[in-house]
């Protein structure tokens, strides 16, 4: 998915001119990494804010059109008002096709209602991670990682180990061990299917 958006430069610096830009109904940012300068810009809030709202901005390569210069970079990171919905400032990070790049990306858990741990096992799933992080080239970075629960059975979890990544991607472990992505769970007081006809006829 590919996702272009503008922004300006931005001269002014300081907690003065951040202010008086967000008055205005813009939000202050900066471009860096990669073989050039730090860069300066400007967005408009209201664009800025829909767009973060789209899950692919946070795990895409994006493409920013400054004045007619396109940098194509990552959401780094973004800084929000306390408790107003604001952004407050925007960083991004410049990707380089030939350089492997490190980034999270969401997973989309498909099946679980399909699964027998919840059809006959009366479970429920606990997705212990959102997602993962992957290292990879610019034009091999997914959009998401789709995680497989319809052969989930009774206290089975699935592990980082088992998913299913897209050719160029690679996961970056934290520490050892291989966490566990979701699990089902047994509901307390639920009885699997069959359980309750086999008490009635032994009674």
């Amino acid at each position: 998915m590919q996702i272009e958006f503008k922004a300006t430069k931005r001269d002014a610096q300081g907690t003065g001119a951040s202010r008086r830009l967000r008055r205005a109904g813009h939000v202050p940012g900066i471009i860096y990494g990669g073989a050039g300068d730090a860069l300066s810009i400007t967005m408009d809030h209201n664009e800025l804010y829909h767009l973060l709202r789209k899950e692919a901005f946070h795990a895409s390569v994006l493409n920013i059109d400054v004045e007619g210069s396109k940098e194509s970079v990552v959401l780094r990171d973004t800084q929000w008002h306390p408790f107003k919905q604001q952004v407050l400032h925007i960083d991004f990070q410049r990707v380089a096709a030939g350089e492997k790049m490190h980034l999270k990306v969401p997973l989309h858990f498909v099946g679980d209602e399909l699964c027998p741990a919840v059809k006959l096992g009366g479970c429920m799933i606990s997705h212990t991670m959102n997602e993962i992080d992957v290292q990879c080239l610019p034009k091999d970075l997914p959009e998401f990682v789709e995680v497989d629960l319809s052969a989930l059975e009774v206290g089975q979890s699935v592990h980082v180990s088992q998913l299913k990544l897209p050719a160029g991607v690679e996961l970056v472990g934290h520490g050892e061990g291989d966490p566990v992505v979701a699990t089902a769970l047994q509901v307390k007081g639920a009885v699997a299917e069959g359980e309750d006809e086999g008490e009635g006829e032994a009674a």
